[in-house]
């Protein structure tokens, strides 16, 4: 049975911080309400957007929180419009994706965006055809339920055993826990080590060519039964 390795994408594949914060700010003062700061939306990157804004605004009130959500679709599509904020690959990731379908797995995202801005950004990166499933919180709920991972494990034949998320927060890792696959966590994104560390990773990534070794240790390629 082929590997199923799940990536999460902002933080993990692409940086995209500086889009997010920049939008999540302008959607927060269009809206008149206190914006937080680049630190607190780092926080919530990775879960859906209704979620995170809960979080960042608890005593919002409901209609206002649907505006902000409103605003911040507008913001994000307009500095993509303008390409004022690049979304671009962290260093060595196209790589890690190549050598791991070269090793045959099976290779799909988990993530906290819309469908439509998951697919706007792989199209934007050429990555698209890379992935044979993409869950996004259109049709599942929010980090750390883990029905994004049992979906794509449904989609594409995999179980637990041989499937391992790969994310930058906490969000992922208990995710990854809760649906009884490997956790691997990647520093290079918006949670600390120490906290992808509790939350339960089984490995750590400090740079993109620890991934292909990390994931093997934990989900062996295909044709290997020793797992």
């Amino acid at each position: 049975m082929r590997g199923l390795i799940v990536f999460d994408c902002d933080g993990t594949l692409v940086d995209s911080q500086h889009t997010i914060v920049e939008s999540m700010v302008a959607a927060f003062h269009a809206n008149d309400w206190p914006a937080p700061d680049a630190a607190r939306v780092r926080g919530v990157v990775g879960l859906s957007l209704d979620e995170a804004i809960a979080i960042l605004a608890p005593q919002c009130p409901t209609e206002r929180r649907v505006a902000i959500r409103a605003a911040y679709k507008s913001a994000f599509a307009e500095l993509r419009s303008r390409g004022d904020h690049e979304e671009v690959t962290y260093p060595g990731v196209v790589e890690v994706l190549d050598t791991l379908s070269a090793e045959e797995y099976t290779l799909g995202i988990a993530t906290g965006k819309s469908t439509n801005g998951l697919r706007a950004t792989l199209t934007r990166l050429h990555l698209l055809d890379r992935f044979a499933t993409l869950q996004t919180t259109d049709t599942a709920p929010s980090k750390p339920h883990p029905t994004m991972l049992r979906q794509a494990m449904a989609e594409t034949c995999a179980t637990p055993e041989t499937t391992a998320l790969i994310g930058d927060t906490t969000f992922d890792m208990n995710m990854a826990r809760n649906a009884g696959t490997s956790a691997i966590g990647v520093t290079w994104g918006y949670h600390r080590l120490d906290a992808l560390r509790r939350a339960g990773a089984h490995a750590l990534a400090e740079s993109a060519a620890d991934l292909p070794p990390a994931v093997r240790a934990l989900v062996p390629p295909s044709g290997n039964d020793d797992h």
